[in-house]
C-alpha cells in the first residue's frame, strides 16, 4: 500500500507538505501542489480517510437505519440524508432491520464499532430502551418518521394532527359511518393517527363504533394487502359505511381495490383516504386524497439536526421537530 511518506519521497516534499496540499490546511505554493498531485496519480496514492479521521475524532460518515427499504416512504427520506450530508463532506452508510428489533440492535453495535460520528433512526418497534442508552451516553442520533415514548432529538410530523385533520374532512363532506384501517398498534404513529381518528368523531358528536376498526396488527410488508383484506372484511359481515381512512397510502390503495371488487364506485359510493402522498398516489384511479408528509425534507432536516450533535460536545436537552403535513384533496374523495 502506498504511504504519504512515498508520495512525499516522489515529489521531493515533506510528508506534511503533502498534507497540507491535499487537505488544503496550509499554505502550498502551487508548483509544490502540481508536484505532490502528480506523484499521486502516478503512484496511485489512496488517503486513508479513517486514518485520518479518527486523528480528527470523527469519520465522517452518518449511519442511516430504516425499518424496511420495501416501504416506498423510505427511499425519498435516504435521499434526503444522503444529500444533505453530501453537503456537510458525509458518506451515509444505510441499514435495513426488516423490522426486527434485534436487527436493529446489532446494526447499532457494528456502526459504533466502525466509528460512525452519528446515526440516524427510524425504530423498528416500541422497544426502544437501546436507543435511550445511546442518547443517555451523549451519542449523537435523532430519530425519523415515528414517533417514540420518550423524548428525543427528532424530526417527524405531528400523525394524532394530520389523522384528525384528515377524518374531519370527511365528516365535514356529510360522512358519518367512516372505517379505519389501523395499521399495527405497537408502533406510535400509527397509535397517534388511530387517536385523531377517534378524536374527530368524537368533537363532531359522531360515536366510535367497534365494527368500523379494521386492519393488522402484524409486522407483515404486505400492506396493500392488509388495507384490502381489511375492508373485504368489513363487507363479508355486511357492515355499512361510506368512507375509509387508511393510515397508509398502500392501504388506501388495497382497500379501493377491495371497494371496487364488491361492485361500489369511489368516490360515489365510499370515499377513501389515504396517508404519505406517495409519488404513485396520484397516478392510481381514482387519483388518491392524502395526508402529505415532507418524506425528503424529514431526511435532510434530520442531518441537519444532527450535525451540531456531532460538532457540539456540550450535553444539551433533546429537541422534537414537527415537520408539517398537508391534507392533499383528489378524487377518491366527494
Amino acid at each position: 500500500m502506498v504511504t504519504i511518506k512515498d508520495v512525499a519521497k516522489k515529489a521531493g516534499v515533506s510528508p506534511s507538505t503533502v498534507s497540507r496540499a491535499l487537505s488544503g490546511n496550509g499554505p502550498v505554493k502551487e508548483s509544490t501542489r502540481k508536484k505532490v498531485l502528480d506523484a499521486v496519480k502516478l503512484l496511485d496514492y489512496r488517503p486513508n480517510f479513517l486514518a485520518q479521521g479518527l486523528k480528527e475524532g470523527k469519520t465522517k460518515t452518518i449511519g442511516l437505519i430504516i425499518p424496511n427499504i420495501r416501504n416506498p416512504i423510505y427511499p425519498a427520506v435516504a435521499r434526503g440524508v444522503e444529500d444533505a450530508a453530501k453537503k456537510f463532506g458525509y458518506t451515509v452508510i444505510l441499514c435495513n432491520t426488516d423490522e426486527d428489533v434485534d436487527t436493529e440492535k446489532e446494526y447499532i453495535q457494528k456502526l459504533q464499532k466502525r466509528w460512525v460520528d452519528g446515526i440516524i433512526i427510524a425504530p423498528a418497534s416500541n422497544e426502544n430502551e437501546h436507543i435511550v442508552k445511546l442518547q443517555n451516553e451523549n451519542f449523537p442520533i435523532v430519530v425519523i418518521v415515528r414517533n417514540v415514548d420518550f423524548l428525543s432529538n427528532a424530526v417527524i410530523i405531528d400523525n394524532y394532527r394530520a389523522a384528525y385533520d384528515a377524518v374531519s374532512y370527511l365528516i365535514r363532506t356529510g360522512h358519518r359511518r367512516i372505517a379505519i384501517v389501523k395499521g399495527n398498534q405497537q408502533l406510535a404513529l400509527y397509535r397517534e393517527r388511530f387517536r385523531g381518528y377517534k378524536q374527530a368523531l368524537l368533537d363532531a358528536g359522531i360515536p366510535v363504533v367497534e365494527e368500523l376498526i379494521a386492519g393488522d396488527d402484524s409486522d407483515s410488508v404486505q400492506w396493500t394487502l392488509d388495507g384490502y383484506n381489511a375492508i373485504n372484511c368489513l363487507f363479508s359481515q355486511n357492515i355499512e359505511f361510506d368512507a375509509v381512512f387508511a393510515t397508509t397510502d398502500l392501504r388506501a390503495i388495497g382497500a379501493i381495490r377491495a371497494i371496487k371488487d364488491h361492485g361500489y364506485k369511489v368516490p360515489e359510493d365510499i370515499s377513501v383516504i389515504g396517508f404519505d402522498n406517495l409519488e404513485f398516489s396520484s397516478l392510481i384511479d381514482p387519483p388518491l386524497s392524502t395526508v402529505s408528509q415532507p418524506l425528503y425534507d424529514i431526511g435532510m432536516r434530520a442531518v441537519n439536526k444532527l450535525i451540531p450533535l456531532i460538532d457540539n460536545k456540550t450535553v444539551t436537552e433533546p429537541t422534537i421537530e414537527i415537520m408539517l403535513s398537508e391534507l392533499i384533496i383528489r378524487k377518491s374523495t366527494k
